[in-house]
């Protein structure tokens, strides 16, 4: 197999941030010797995770087994999972804000036609549901665990807990005509087509100001695992976690 170089448009702080963490773990395991230091394993996962590349191509790259790579990266990844924000720190930071932005993504998947939970009829194609939280700059809060994409927006938002917190803490948020019915904490535009007066005014206003949010939704497209993600569906979770981390601590 041929190999050239390539780059990944992350900052050398992401890297460090990530070779440390691992550094940490392998004290804290006795680990002796890797095939790869922490800096190269590190960089090993950035590349799968920033370049969606295969663990095939990666194991050629840096020389390592297929077996090898996946380990490398599913250890990295379940570090940086679990430093994810919980709802519950998420909302420390919120009351901190003027008012947050909530919005849902579906997440391609390789699943087949007969895995009919997985499949959105609004997208068209199987998924997983990811509900995201945004402060008014569009930068990203805090990501739910992955569910289904037949669920519906405004019951996984629900399932997560996330009007309840909002509303809890007296946080304004804005959110697209999906939520209607979510509670007075969430703000929606009206429904319908053709709408006049002061209706209309409201819709507009109110995409401008929800239109900062998809800026965070822009950013899960960076991260090019995720656009095809054809790893388990139990770990698709992990892998948004930990991509929250990272874009936490750039």
């Amino acid at each position: 197999m041929l190999v050239y170089p390539s780059g990944i448009d992350l900052s050398s702080r992401t890297l460090q941030h990530l070779s440390g963490l691992l550094a940490g773990h392998r004290r804290r395991i006795g680990s002796r010797w890797r095939r790869l230091t922490c800096g190269r394993q590190a960089l090993l996962v950035l590349a799968h995770l920033r370049c969606g590349d295969t663990y095939a191509r990666l194991a050629a790259g840096f020389h390592i087994g297929t077996a090898t790579a996946y380990r490398y990266i599913r250890e990295a990844v379940g570090l940086l999972a679990a430093l994810a924000p919980t709802l519950e720190q998420a909302m420390t930071t919120v009351r901190k804000k003027a008012y947050v932005i909530l919005d849902g993504t579906v997440l391609p998947i390789d699943r087949i036609a007969a895995n009919q939970p997985y499949y959105s009829g609004k997208k068209k194609h199987h998924g997983m549901n990811v509900q995201v939280l945004a402060d008014p700059a569009g930068r990203l809060i805090w990501a739910s665990d992955a569910l289904p994409a037949a669920v519906h927006d405004l019951t996984a938002a629900r399932t997560h807990g996330i009007p309840a917190a909002l509303a809890a803490d007296d946080i304004k948020c804005w959110a697209d005509k999906a939520y209607q019915g979510a509670g007075q904490a969430v703000r929606v535009p009206f429904r319908g087509k053709g709408l006049r007066g002061w209706r209309r005014l409201h819709n507009r206003d109110h995409a401008k100001i929800r239109s900062l949010g998809e800026r965070a939704m822009a950013t899960r497209k960076c991260w090019r695992v995720l656009r095809k993600l054809r790893c388990s569906t139990t770990r698709i979770t992990a892998v948004v976690r930990a991509i929250v981390t990272l874009e936490l601590a750039a």
